[in-house]
């Protein structure tokens, strides 16, 4: 079944986008894996041929077209593996905070840089003792003259070592009231004095995805990197992270699709007691709850995108597919693993990383715990400060 906000135009860029990948990311990404790192030339090349930032506006160096096209870009390289997140993140979460709250000046000096991959972006809200609590941070900007006069810490921050440009979120009235009126955005460009890159984080999975601390010490940034107005940053944050969330679960839903697929080719060509373990009952009634759980995942993102597409408010909705989706795709990554026998153990097959990818898709873009909190509030059945 196609997705009704797929047309003809996304699919010839969805075989466009695949020839590309077959040839620049799935011969290489093992060895990505390895290095633990992604190289910048695959960014070049990505934005090359217009696979970064294909919404923006043509003026400012992108192509102008519509959201499907940023959706079959996160599928594609989700299929590739979820190590490329950080590409998605760059497209869908960072950049479209310069598109809709920058100035024009700011619009002209980073969005084509953007868009050709020279210029990488990331986005610091989490810090080492704040992280859903977003109005607890603790990270400072102070006016001083001309300049933000930036100090603290942040981690988990995905492009932590590439980024060019960092979305910092940081308290420029630390005595507000309510605390998150005090929360601003600012952008922190690479060779900002007094900005530094702690330790490239060794995660569980998403290998090949560089996250890392950044460090803020009396960090000067021109008072021109403000993204937006003073005290807006929280509202600008919660406006973005219903797209943010929506990414998340583009990518788990691509993921379980993916593990199904290849665990079904594995169970019907392994032979067990005779016979393809695929013509076991319990094996094909596994089989059949996956596929059921992602038809189901699949009919409702597809309607989700297209009402964001429309420009509905569907908070609520994405919260339910991020925290669904994401913990769907986490249990048939271990009923697939367990499919797989022994060799799912193996790191050679994929169904492996996969396995080891994908539970940090309930943690970031907001806690599943988070998600169901949201839902409630939304439910009228709780409240829930700055959500």
């Amino acid at each position: 079944m196609t997705a009704q906000y797929l047309k003809e135009e996304h699919e010839i860029f969805r075989k466009s986008l695949r020839r590309f990948l077959e040839k620049e990311a799935y011969p290489h990404y093992s060895q990505w894996e390895e290095n633990r790192i992604i190289p910048r030339d695959f960014w070049i090349k990505m934005g090359e041929q217009g696979f970064l930032c294909p919404d923006i506006e043509e003026k400012y160096g992108g192509s102008g077209v519509d959201w499907g096209f940023a959706v079959v870009i996160n599928e594609e390289l989700e299929r590739v593996g979820s190590g490329l997140v950080g590409i998605g993140l760059h497209n869908d979460i960072v950049v479209p905070y310069i598109t809709a709250y920058g100035t024009i000046e700011q619009k002209q000096r980073w969005l084509s840089r953007c868009a050709t991959g020279e210029m990488i972006t990331a986005i610091a809200m989490t810090e080492p003792s704040a992280g859903s609590d977003l109005a607890s941070i603790t990270t400072t900007a102070r006016l001083e003259g001309d300049h933000y006069i930036l100090n603290g810490q942040k981690t988990f921050i995905t492009n932590g070592i590439h980024a060019d440009l960092i979305i910092v979120a940081c308290k420029t009235d630390s005595n507000a009231v309510p605390k998150h009126k005090g929360v601003s955005l600012i952008a922190v460009e690479r060779n900002s004095p007094g900005f530094t890159r702690g330790r490239k984080l060794n995660k569980v999975g998403l290998h090949c995805q560089d996250t890392a601390e950044l460090i803020f010490e009396d960090c000067v940034v021109p008072k021109e990197n403000l993204i937006g107005k003073e005290g807006k940053g929280f509202l600008y944050l919660m406006e973005k992270l219903q797209q943010e969330r929506l990414v998340v679960a583009i990518a788990a839903q691509v993921a379980a699709e993916e593990m199904l697929k290849m665990t079904i080719d594995y169970v019907k060509s392994r032979r067990a007691f005779g016979k393809p373990i695929s013509h076991f009952q319990n094996t094909q009634f596994k089989i059949a709850e996956m596929a059921t759980n992602i038809e189901m995942g699949r009919a409702f993102l597809d309607q989700l995108i297209i009402e964001h597409m429309r420009g509905r408010d569907v908070v609520t909705k994405v919260s339910m597919a991020k925290w669904k989706l994401t913990d769907n795709a986490r249990k048939i990554a271990t009923e697939c693993m367990q499919l797989h026998g022994g060799y799912g153990y193996i790191e050679e097959f994929e169904i492996a990383r996969r396995y080891r990818d994908i539970p940090v898709a309930s943690i970031y873009a907001g806690t599943n715990e988070i998600m169901k909190s949201i839902i409630a509030k939304n439910m009228g059945l709780s409240q829930i400060n700055g959500q």
